[in-house]
């Protein structure tokens, strides 16, 4: 298990800047992010989402600008996923380098409503609500990725790494 917590569905095409709208952005601290994240899609989102919660969504989620200010936003909100059709490819990328884990699905977003209770299992790859009512698989993450994810991103992965190799010398 990687995450249990409520569901927030959106629809297609969220972008960076309905993520975090770009008037946000003169200010990188993470909690000032938060505060605004998913700002440009639901007024309700900052102010409700707790540790844990899961991001359900569409096709080309994270599309846009390639900010990668969009992910800390998430993260820092408390976001523990995002589970959506598909991913713009810079996003996915700034997810897996910040340590968030983006899981495809093409059922997802219709089989999940906004305040279903849900957990993701990444070690039976679904995402199933917590009555057992609804599950949907995921698409298997790929193996370097979730090397990166299971170390905390890609910072933290390369430091383990490096520091591993000089172990060894």
């Amino acid at each position: 298990m990687i995450s249990e917590g409520r569901v927030w569905t959106f629809g297609d095409e969220i972008n960076t800047d309905l993520i975090i709208p770009g008037r946000y952005l003169d200010n990188y601290d993470p909690s000032h992010l938060a505060k605004h994240a998913m700002e440009g899609a639901s007024r309700e989102f900052a102010a409700g989402v707790r540790p844990g919660d899961i991001i359900v969504a569409g096709r080309n989620f994270g599309c846009g600008s390639s900010r990668e200010q969009a992910v800390t936003a998430l993260k820092s909100a408390g976001v523990s996923a995002v589970v959506a059709k598909s991913f713009a490819r810079i996003f996915y990328r700034n997810a897996i380098n910040l340590g968030m884990p983006v899981l495809e699905s093409q059922e997802a977003q219709s089989s999940f409503s906004d305040g279903d209770r849900a957990v993701i299992d990444l070690d039976l790859g679904c995402l199933s609500s917590m009555d057992g009512l609804k599950k949907t698989y995921l698409k298997e993450v790929p193996p370097n990725a979730k090397k990166i994810l299971a170390s905390g991103g890609l910072v933290p992965y390369l430091r383990q790494k490096t520091d591993g190799q000089r172990k060894t010398q």
